[in-house]
């Protein structure tokens, strides 16, 4: 199995030029992999899907709670160079410290309101939004600790943001576990390209949340707040937990004692400092938000004000998730900042905006529109690949709730090699980053996690749509 057979078509391939010749950060892994012995790569790729299963990596289908299987891998790793990454790398950190200083400022002083960058029935009608979060002021004024960018390369190469996930990003598990996995199946290979290293992203994140505990970091209890074990991501959480030091609880395992959120443990209550958690804010406090829940605790929001507990991500962060607001993070960059956006962000028209609407619904068979808050790749329109039923259905919603709606380009997504059968295929990608953030330090996860869309022509990469991943290599080669 060689990839002589393979063809970039008319994509921009990661691995190879138009005339087939491989880039010079992949070079090294496409001669390896052309040596390697008839049904070698296929015995490894199998051999690592064995690993994943015995490892319980699993995660559930969104369509079916009962159904869960293990996240789909592909052996051939993504890989980029270091001089493309380290753009990139800065575009992130500038973007995640401005996101920061609007998230303060619209539950604060709303200066950007007032200024009229934004307005505000943009704002407060964001389903993100949460006015109960009105004059919080969180330690450095950070509110996202940890954030998902998930972001895609044009055909010509050119790194676009496709959204921010502030409020509980997940996948970064997947990341670490698919480097473990490529380093036992090309360890020469992982050497002499010289990789960069994400083994110490729980180290980073452990010091991140430390520095913006209530206590010395030398007394500083952490606890992962998960929705439990029916959660999709129930592994991650369990698995950060493992790697941080970290306690793992439910709702039901936290008390407040009128002053502290503690846990409940075989030894008593134990004092929690740091509370990063994996539900959604209206469960967090059902003294706040939502009475029915029973995935938070009763006075958690109170010790979070009283600065005797940290939240990562705080409350309220969800409203820089919204895709709207997404459009106008490069005006967000230079009022903060007064930098220019380092990253792209795609083309974005606004359906509230009623001349971006009117274009919209007249070339809805060429863009693709999506809900300014939904996630994992659903309730989106790629018009491209529609039919006239799915373009008159999203016309209707569209004209029913425009500002629920944001339209952008049909990019053509970078492919990379996957292993298909017994053959190498392209296929889309798109790159989950994690940065973390304290105000004071920003660590970018080189690389990330890179999803990849399995069938064939797709553009959805989520794992919950037969998505799966692949390992990313910045290689400073």
């Amino acid at each position: 199995m060689n990839f002589n057979n393979y063809s970039p078509e008319n994509y921009f391939d990661e691995y190879f030029l138009e005339n087939n010749i491989p880039r010079k950060e992949a070079s090294l892994l496409v001669k390896t992999i052309n040596s390697l012995d008839e049904g070698d790569l296929k015995k490894r790729q199998e051999a690592s899907e064995v690993s994943i299963r015995n490892m319980g990596i699993t995660f559930k289908l969104n369509d079916n709670i009962d159904h869960e299987r293990t996240i789909p891998f592909d052996i051939i790793p993504r890989v980029i160079s270091g001089k493309e990454w380290d753009p990139v790398e800065k575009g992130l950190a500038q973007r995640i410290k401005a996101i920061n200083l609007f998230i303060d400022d619209i539950y604060n002083d709303q200066e950007i309101i007032k200024d009229n960058l934004i307005p505000s029935e943009i704002i407060k009608s964001s389903k993100g939004y949460r006015s109960e979060c009105e004059g919080l002021k969180p330690p450095n004024k950070v509110w996202a600790h940890v954030t998902g960018t998930d972001i895609i390369r044009n055909n010509d190469g050119t790194f676009y943001v496709l959204e921010d996930n502030l409020c509980v990003p997940s996948g970064v598990s997947y990341a670490l576990i698919n480097r473990q996995l490529m380093k036992r199946n090309f360890p020469e290979v992982f050497q002499r390209s010289n990789v960069r290293q994400i083994i110490d992203y729980p180290d980073k994140f452990v010091k991140t949340l430390n520095e913006l505990s209530p206590v010395d970091k030398s007394y500083s209890t952490t606890a992962i707040l998960t929705p439990g074990r029916y959660n999709s991501a129930y592994f991650e959480h369990a698995f950060l937990a493992q790697q941080m030091g970290a306690m793992l609880v439910e709702g039901q395992d936290l008390v407040y004692d009128g002053k502290y959120v503690c846990a409940r443990t075989v030894k008593g209550l134990q004092r929690i400092d740091v509370i990063y958690r994996r539900i959604d804010d209206t469960f967090l406090d059902p003294d706040v938000f939502n009475p029915l829940s029973m995935l938070g605790c009763s006075g958690l929001i109170k010790a979070y004000k009283e600065n005797k507990i940290t939240i990562a991500n705080a409350p309220g962060t969800g409203v820089a998730d919204d895709k709207v607001i997404y459009s106008f993070i490069p005006k967000i960059i230079k009022y903060y900042l007064g930098e220019e956006p380092i990253l792209k962000n795609v083309p974005t028209k606004l359906c509230w905006n009623n001349d971006d609407l009117e274009y919209t619904l007249d070339n809805l068979k060429e863009l693709v529109v999506k809900p300014a808050s939904e996630c994992g790749g659903y309730g989106i329109l790629i018009g491209p690949n529609s039919t006239s039923d799915e373009i008159n259905k999203f016309s209707k919603l569209l004209k029913k709730n425009p500002r629920n709606y944001i339209s952008q380009p049909t990019l053509k997504f970078s492919r990379v090699p996957v292993l298909i059968n017994n053959n190498f295929e392209g296929r889309h990608v798109d790159l989950r980053p994690f940065i973390l953030y304290s105000g004071s330090n920003c660590h970018v996860l080189p690389g990330g996690l890179t999803r990849v869309a399995l069938k064939e022509g797709s553009l959805v990469v989520n794992s919950s749509q037969g998505g799966g991943t692949k390992d990313t290599w910045i290689a400073d080669i």
